[in-house]
């Protein structure tokens, strides 16, 4: 509470204390016109108390959407950061897929650089999600075909182009995957 709306309510406070303390001195004539003015202080002090908890709460909620914005800043800009790593994170994958007869010492350099990406977007908290078997959703998977598979069932993802990742509940690149019709 600021300092001047402490004053006005101890002004105020006094106002209806004092107006009590001259009640009691009063003629019972002038009793009508004392209970009018200490009802008349009361309707100023509940009002500035009103006053008080609507700018208590304004102000409370202020403090709560910045909050939020400065949350959603930060996310965003996460997300745009991220998104600009994933080709890179794309590129390892694909070097890790297709080097099964390099020297195990460049598969082992390879597997390292994946390792430091994936702790890197775990710290950013960011998931990868669309793998093989996974149920197929339309929110989180782009199908860019089907195909029939008995084994995997119906609605199921049978293969993965292109690994999604999110962001909490924010989408930073959705899956390309194949699913099973």
């Amino acid at each position: 509470m600021s300092k001047k709306k402490k004053e006005e309510a101890v002004e105020n406070t006094e106002e209806v204390k004092a107006a009590a303390e001259a009640a009691q001195e009063e003629q019972p004539g002038e009793k009508d016109e004392r209970d009018e003015r200490i009802k008349a202080l009361e309707e100023e002090l509940a009002a500035g108390k009103d006053k008080y908890l609507r700018l208590a709460a304004e102000y409370d909620n202020f403090r709560k959407r910045t909050a939020n914005e400065k949350l959603s800043l930060y996310d965003d800009a996460t997300s745009k950061a991220v998104r600009e790593l994933l080709p890179v994170a794309d590129s390892v994958r694909m070097a890790l897929d297709n080097l099964k007869e390099a020297s195990p010492e460049i598969i082992k350099g390879i597997e390292l650089i994946s390792n430091q990406l994936a702790k890197s977007f775990e710290k950013l908290k960011v998931e990868a999600f669309g793998a093989v078997g996974e149920d197929f959703d339309p929110n989180l998977h782009n199908a860019v075909g089907m195909v029939e598979n008995e084994e995997l069932g119906s609605g199921k993802i049978a293969a993965v182009y292109q690994t999604g990742y999110k962001l909490g509940d924010k989408i930073i690149r959705h899956a390309m995957v194949q699913v099973t019709s």
